[in-house]
C-alpha cells in the first residue's frame, strides 16, 4: 500500500468514523451524480460477516453448499457471491480492478480508510479522532461544524449538510482527474 492505487477512471475513498453519516450521505449524492452525467460504482468495505442472500432461498443453499462463486440473475439485477475464508481484508487493489468491466465514470470507495486513494473525509463533530482530517491522501473535507483540529491549506472545505455542493466539488474533482488521465495516456502514446 506504499504508493498511490490507480486504475483507467478516478478513485475516490470516503472516509469518516462509524456513525458519520456516510452511507446517508452517500444516498444524497449518487442521484445528484447521476443528473450530472456521472456513471458511478461503489466498494464498500464490511467489518464482519455479512449476508447478500437470505437463509432459505436457494442462492443460499447453493452457496453454503459449496458453489464458488455462485451467481444469482434476473433481468432486474444479478449478483456474484463469493466465499473468501481464511482471506485477509480485501485487497482494494483487485476490488478496483473488478470494477473495470463496468467502465465507470467514478468509483467511489467507502471504507478502506489506510489505503493510499485520494480522499474526501467526513467528519461529525464529537464522533472519532480528528487526526482523520491530516494525512496526504486527504484532498477535501465535508464537516458539521468548524474544524476541531488546524487543517492544510490546501484542503477544501465542505460543509457536511450541503450535499450539493459536496457533488459539484466531486463533479469538478472528477473533470480534473479525467484531464490528468488523459494528459497522461497522451504522454504514454507519444512515447510509442
Amino acid at each position: 500500500m506504499a504508493d498511490e492505487l490507480s486504475a483507467s477512471f478516478p478513485v475516490l475513498g470516503i472516509a469518516a468514523w462509524s456513525g458519520t453519516g456516510k452511507t446517508t450521505l452517500l444516498e444524497k449524492l449518487l442521484p445528484l451524480l447521476g443528473e450530472h452525467g456521472l456513471k458511478v460504482a461503489v466498494i464498500k468495505h464490511a467489518h464482519h460477516s455479512f449476508e447478500v442472500d437470505q437463509p432459505g432461498k436457494d442462492s443460499y443453499k447453493l452457496r453454503c453448499a459449496g458453489a464458488a462463486p455462485m451467481l444469482i440473475a434476473s433481468r432486474e439485477r444479478f449478483a456474484l457471491m463469493q466465499e473468501t475464508p481464511g482471506q485477509a481484508e480485501p485487497d482494494l487493489a483487485q476490488l478496483i480492478a473488478m470494477m473495470a468491466l463496468h467502465q465507470p465514470d467514478l468509483v467511489i470507495v467507502e471504507g478502506f480508510k489506510a489505503w493510499p486513494i485520494p480522499k474526501l473525509v467526513l467528519y461529525r463533530d464529537g464522533i472519532g479522532d480528528a487526526t482523520i482530517l491530516t494525512g496526504p491522501y486527504v484532498e477535501a473535507v465535508a464537516l458539521s461544524a468548524p474544524a476541531p483540529i488546524q487543517l492544510a491549506a490546501s484542503l477544501v472545505k465542505l460543509s457536511l449538510d450541503d450535499s450539493e455542493a459536496i457533488a459539484r466539488w466531486i463533479v469538478a474533482w472528477v473533470n480534473a482527474k479525467n484531464n490528468v488521465l488523459a494528459s497522461s495516456t497522451l504522454a504514454i502514446n507519444k512515447e510509442r
